[in-house]
């Protein structure tokens, strides 16, 4: 008898709706209504991530996720005391440290988790002392991990860059050193998630992944909803993710 694995959870980002919306100043487009759609569309939950300088979500986006979507917010941060105030006061199901560098497009790569053990802890205690689910975005690597463990983050998620931008003839060593560590994770009592780059052509082995929780999506579906609308993008990626496993 075959036995399906466990359906993954589909977390989707809605930073780029409020980076479209940024663009011109105003309201339209409205990052807000998109988790709505999202929601309606098969989302399991909805990330974003707040920066420093505010190119996407702004403060009052998350106090309006919070309370107008009907699914738990993982609110994307830096460990700033900055970061680490607003998430103790608006109080999200989840926090997941990211690195963060102003001149940067997009976040390049995992957390050093491994070489900020001291700086991260009192932020990873304050979050989980107020009930927030944490979790660290790295690379698949064991180093990483064991960081991790000694954090006693509950969650992390792993950095699936690099192996978006192979080629698929060459993808299966990357391929590999994921799913590798994420068994290491959940050997450790740590539940693993995976994000970035992810597009309706790669998700299948990745979501394929049986240790794998939940993936976080978003610039690939908020560019797709520009051709098919947001509902569509968010229910195929949701049933290729289904379909894997």
């Amino acid at each position: 008898m075959n036995l399906r694995l466990p359906a993954l959870r589909l977390g989707v980002n809605i930073d780029h709706v409020a980076t479209i919306r940024n663009a011109r100043g105003g309201d339209h487009p409205d990052p807000v209504q998109a988790a709505q759609i999202a929601a309606k569309a098969g989302a399991d939950g909805i990330t974003a991530h707040l920066r420093e300088d505010r190119r996407h979500i702004r403060d009052e986006d998350i106090a309006r996720l919070m309370g107008e979507v009907d699914l738990p917010l993982n609110l994307e941060m830096a460990a700033t005391d900055e970061m680490l105030a607003i998430a103790l006061r608006h109080r999200p199901h989840a926090a997941c440290i990211v690195p963060e560098r102003r001149e940067e497009r997009t976040t390049e790569g995992g957390l050093d988790a491994a070489g900020q053990v001291d700086h991260l802890l009192p932020f990873v205690e304050q979050l989980l002392a107020a009930d927030i689910q944490v979790s660290l975005f790295i690379e698949a690597d064991a180093r990483q991990i064991e960081a991790a463990i000694r954090l006693k983050a509950p969650m992390i998620e792993f950095h699936t860059g690099r192996y978006a931008h192979l080629a698929e003839d060459v993808r299966s060593p990357e391929l590999a050193r994921i799913a590798d560590a994420a068994a290491l994770a959940v050997k450790n009592g740590i539940e693993p998630h995976a994000g970035h780059g992810l597009t309706f052509d790669n998700v299948g082995p990745i979501a394929a992944i049986p240790q794998l929780v939940e993936l976080n999506i978003g610039h690939f579906l908020i560019g797709e909803a520009i051709f098919g609308g947001l509902a569509n993008s968010v229910a195929h990626m949701r049933a290729l993710m289904d379909a894997a496993r």
